[in-house]
């Protein structure tokens, strides 16, 4: 049995682009209401004028204030908030401990890490009251088995992430809370523009769409309360699983 999402309410941080953006698309569709953010309002306004269920705020969600005040205003919006998704990320073309910026490494930290932890410090405690909620957090397949291509400060945000989601999973697992770590191996999204050695058009064909994980985390969010997906990894066809 499935529930209805025509009336629940979902806040989306990264929701500007790629799995954020797909996956705010598809609530919209379902009948939630969507608040999305992100740092770049042109792209959150394009988004939002694709769907009429969708709204968005300019927020940089690795600031605290910046989340706290994003938290605020989607309380003032949709009146609460149900579903928190966290699919804010970045990554740096210089990722081998030999050649990275200290400085890049303390922003793919705060972006990827901090910024998931500000938003679920923020929403968990109406969720908390209520005895329900769903938290959604967009990690990889680094966050479970570093490797080489992701690098090491994107390796150890998503190990990070994991570890976040899965604590606070454990915490709330008696008060009705779910949280759910999605673990996307390669995805088309703009994060590949960010590789050092640059993606064909016909390996980001092969591999996943955005709108692939958006399906899934649409079927996670109508399941009963009873029932919790802590972990779902997806991914290529064609990609190794380790």
């Amino acid at each position: 049995m499935t529930m209805g999402l025509s009336e629940k309410t979902v806040l989306i941080a990264g929701g500007g682009s790629g799995i954020g953006e797909a996956t705010a698309l598809a609530f919209a569709e379902a009948g939630c209401q969507v608040a999305i953010a992100g740092r770049n309002e042109e792209k959150l306004k394009a988004v939002a004028d694709r769907h009429p269920n969708i709204r968005f705020h300019r927020a940089d969600v690795s600031n605290r204030e910046e989340a706290l005040e994003l938290v605020d205003w989607a309380n003032k919006t949709l009146g609460r908030i149900d579903i928190l998704m966290n699919s804010a990320g970045i990554n740096i073309p210089k990722r081998s401990i030999g050649e990275i910026d200290p400085a890049d490494w303390d922003r793919v930290m705060q972006v990827n890490a901090t910024g998931a932890f500000n938003t679920i410090y923020a929403v968990l405690p109406q969720m908390r009251e209520r005895k329900d909620g769903l938290i959604i957090n967009i990690s990889s397949v680094s966050g479970l088995r570093p490797g080489v291509l992701g690098g090491v400060a994107y390796n150890a945000s998503k190990f990070a992430m994991t570890a976040l989601g899965t604590c606070v999973g454990n915490e709330v697992r008696n008060e009705g809370v779910r949280v759910t770590n999605v673990y996307p191996g390669e995805v088309e999204t703009p994060i590949l523009d960010q590789r050092p050695v640059p993606v064909s058009k016909e390996h980001r064909a092969r591999i996943l769409q955005p709108e692939d994980i958006a399906s899934m985390i649409v079927a996670i969010a109508q399941l009963p309360p009873r029932a919790h997906v802590p972990d779902l990894v997806i991914k290529p066809t064609i990609q190794e699983h380790l």
